[in-house]
């Protein structure tokens, strides 16, 4: 039985992803880049200290890395965040975590200037137990950075979490970090990239996830572990 489950927020509770792939290629393109859509999508998951040297040079990198990077989170926020939806019954399963007495922690990417729009989207504070998020770590997905330090915050070992993800990126991160990775398909990645990241289990999504709650890794009391 886990005493706590850590989620990745951006395609796992929150409907994000192409909305994160939009604001990066049109970020990008203004600072001169012009970057297929599919190719940035498949690196939503990343911050941006991982994403951008996917495309930009290291002397680009130097000269307006930063820059890009700062005006895409302006971008973000103000054009595409308020599009951003919760998926179906994610507020349910944090619910459902929290009353069988398991810790509920969100380890994210994402900036902390879109938390508290992600928060109020699945429940409120009150639901989550621990936070860490990009800017509280120096290195983000796929390095454990933050799934060590949501960890830290809750006081536990990685043998007493697991966590859920929707990308290989997550299954990377909490691998490195000595977590068990339950994969959800909602953000667009295929099962067999999850599987081959690591992946214990794999669910279409969190509704799923919550309807076999009691035959899954979250589940509160001791059962079997389900592969979709």
């Amino acid at each position: 039985m886990a005493r706590a489950v850590l989620f990745d927020i951006d395609g796992t509770l929150i409907d994000s992803v192409d909305l994160h792939a939009q604001a990066w290629q049109k970020a990008l393109a203004r600072f001169g880049k012009e970057v297929a859509y599919e190719a940035i999508r498949s690196q939503i998951g990343k911050g941006g200290d991982q994403l951008l040297p996917e495309f930009l040079e290291e002397d680009e990198l130097e000269r307006f890395g930063e820059d890009l990077e700062e005006y895409r989170s302006s971008l973000y926020q103000r054009q595409f965040l308020p599009w951003a939806k919760p998926f179906r019954h994610a507020r349910e399963l944090l619910a459902r975590l929290k009353q069988s007495g398991e810790l509920v922690g969100l380890a994210s990417s994402c900036k902390r200037t879109e938390l508290g729009y992600y928060l109020r989207l699945v429940g409120g504070a009150s639901l989550v137990d621990a936070v860490s998020v990009a800017d509280d770590v120096e290195r983000s997905k796929p390095f454990p950075d933050v799934f060590q330090v949501c960890l830290e915050k809750l006081g536990l070992e990685p043998s007493e979490a697991v966590a859920v993800g929707d990308s290989p990126f997550d299954a990377e991160s909490a691998a490195r970090a000595g977590l068990g990775m339950v994969g959800v398909l909602s953000g667009g990645f295929p099962e067999h990239a999850l599987e081959a990241a690591g992946c214990i289990a794999v669910y279409q999504d969190v509704g799923e996830l919550l309807e076999r709650l009691q035959s899954s890794p979250l589940a509160p009391e001791p059962a079997s572990h389900e592969k979709r």
